[in-house]
């Protein structure tokens, strides 16, 4: 599963307990976030993460990155620089190994200090390389998204070992046609790192269901058009010859109130890879 938890904005401790109720509902075995916030400063110290506040109610190991510059969203928080952004990782599998990768800007562009995350996790069939990202939002910022996309692939491909594909999860504010989702994906147009190829599971969703994950919801979110945007994914790396991390299906979900209150301004996305025995199931990766 992936979700951009919208950070702080809206009522958020609210939306905070719809988020929970919405993931035991849900009850991803993996879940990539991005937008979380930790309280603290740097170093966490004395503060709260919701990554790790989560991981508790939810009985899941956690891993989190903070984003490398933190200004801008300080600014949206009224100049208030004790509450962090970052992305995390949440697994009901224990987490085998962490790395982080900054992902660049390009001249003329503000840094966000965006961040890919990495969680090596302990799978059954052997481990699961698992990655979750955020890039930036810009509407003319595709080349610098594609500039993210280029390390991002690199980071991958130095991570993507053992039995099961890569993983990638993650916001990526680009549609699907958009150049930089083509290009993580690799089949469209050349890939961003030679041989590396990633499925969009959204391509194994049932067509008449709704896919689109922002501006589903809450009068905050601008929709450029009639239908809500697609930028959030889940993409997988070819299936081995047992077909282990086949995508079975793909759907929508966290699209719906809870008490009332809608717990992020995206849906998340929700797919089911295949275990080596084709009896069981990895469920919500």
């Amino acid at each position: 599963m992936t979700w951009n938890l919208w950070w702080r904005f809206g009522g958020w401790q609210e939306r905070r307990e719809a988020i929970l109720r919405t993931l035991e509902a849900e009850r991803p075995d993996v879940l990539g976030l991005q937008e979380v916030w930790a309280s603290g400063g740097p170093d966490g110290a004395g503060g709260e993460n919701l990554a790790e506040w989560l991981a508790e109610r939810l009985g899941m190991h956690w891993a989190w990155s903070r984003a490398a510059a933190q200004d801008r969203w300080h600014a949206r928080n009224g100049g208030d620089t004790s509450v962090d952004v970052g992305v995390a990782v949440l697994s009901r599998h224990p987490i085998l190994a962490t790395a982080e990768r900054r992902l660049p800007t390009l001249p003329g562009h503000r840094d966000d200090g965006k961040t890919a995350l990495h969680a090596l996790l302990d799978v059954p069939g052997g481990p699961l390389p698992f990655f979750t990202t955020h890039l930036n939002s810009g509407v003319a910022e595709s080349a610098v998204r594609c500039a993210q996309v280029r390390e991002l692939a690199a980071f991958v491909a130095e991570h993507a070992r053992g039995p099961y594909p890569p993983v990638v999860t993650g916001d990526f504010n680009a549609e699907p046609d958009f150049d930089e989702v083509r290009l993580i994906c690799g089949y469209k147009t050349a890939p961003a790192v030679p041989g590396l190829v990633l499925l969009d599971a959204w391509r194994f969703a049932d067509p008449a269901l709704p896919q689109g994950t922002w501006d589903i919801s809450t009068e905050y979110a601008v929709n450029f058009g009639d239908r809500p945007s697609c930028i959030d994914y889940i993409l997988v790396g070819l299936p081995g010859p047992d077909s282990r991390g086949w995508v079975r299906t793909a759907r929508r979900a966290g699209d719906r109130q809870v008490a009332g209150v809608w717990p992020s301004d995206h849906a998340a996305v929700i797919a089911e890879l295949a275990l080596p025995d084709p009896s069981l199931k990895l469920s919500g990766a």
